[in-house]
């Protein structure tokens, strides 16, 4: 199974309201689960998909290590923590959630790790997650381009990433792209509010198929049904090249950033 395109992100949900969401996407249809060790929900997740009447195998749950579990000997065991917490045997993904701050464990030694682990079958495919340029590289020469399932990174209209998106386009590296909705700025914008007017569609569904026409996965999250649903029919919506103009031109740099922690992000490209 190929990461799903759309998925249900998961960030910031916690207790019944992430229980909640999860049971309403998959009833909805949605089959691709984003959560992380950071998101203290993992054990509401995991009891929410053994909840639920969805087969484990027909799922692609995706977790993300965080920066205190990063040094080789540390990075398994917390993996297997997060499997006991979902319930799970397996992972479909496990990514590397941010680059060590101050790299202080090297990205090869995390990488390795990984590595290992899916080696000993606790996650189907290995990825990472704020990479930039530079840490790309480096996790390339740790372990081959071809073992990095995808690189997991905010993109949206107003952030399209592109000296990221270009490199992970030519050495053939898979991006997911997280608060693909700017955190609801889209709903608002004229220009996309035009576009989606013209297709009969949402201005969400029109940022996110934005992204899925560039290849992207999407993590959108929400705890609405009617937007759960929404969000999952943005797959069949067909924009234009004048359309994806029109939404590039929307770019502001570095100032649209949203995920930016002191202290956690890197120096961006």
């Amino acid at each position: 199974m190929n990461i799903p395109s759309i998925g249900l992100g998961t960030f910031r949900l916690q207790g019944q309201t992430v229980i909640d969401a999860v049971a309403t996407g998959l009833e909805l249809g949605y089959r691709h689960i984003d959560t992380a060790q950071i998101y203290a929900n993992e054990s509401e997740i995991g009891g929410a998909i053994a909840a639920s009447a969805v087969p484990r195998d027909e799922l692609f749950v995706t977790t993300k290590i965080w920066t205190e579990h990063l040094a080789g000997a540390k990075l398994i065991p917390s993996l297997k923590d997060s499997l006991h917490k979902l319930r799970m045997e397996r992972l479909d993904l496990a990514l590397i959630h941010w680059p060590s701050p101050g790299d202080a464990v090297p990205v090869a030694e995390s990488l390795q790790a990984l590595r290992e682990a899916q080696r000993q079958g606790l996650t189907r495919l290995i990825g990472v997650s704020n990479f930039t340029i530079r840490h790309m590289e480096e996790a390339i020469a740790a372990v081959g381009a071809d073992a990095i399932a995808t690189n997991q990174v905010e993109i949206h209209p107003y952030l399209p990433n592109r000296a990221v998106a270009d490199f992970a386009q030519r050495h053939g590296i898979h991006l997911t792209a997280y608060m693909p909705l700017a955190y609801g700025k889209v709903m608002t914008d004229p220009v996309i509010g035009a576009i989606a007017a013209r297709h009969g569609a949402t201005p969400a569904q029109v940022a996110l198929a934005w992204s899925l026409r560039q290849g992207f996965a999407v993590i959108p999250s929400s705890t609405r049904r009617a937007n759960l649903e929404s969000n999952l029919r943005a797959a069949s919506i067909a924009l234009s090249d004048a359309d994806m103009a029109a939404i590039g031109a929307l770019a502001q740099g570095p100032a649209a950033r949203i995920a930016n922690p002191d202290g956690l992000a890197p120096r961006w490209d």
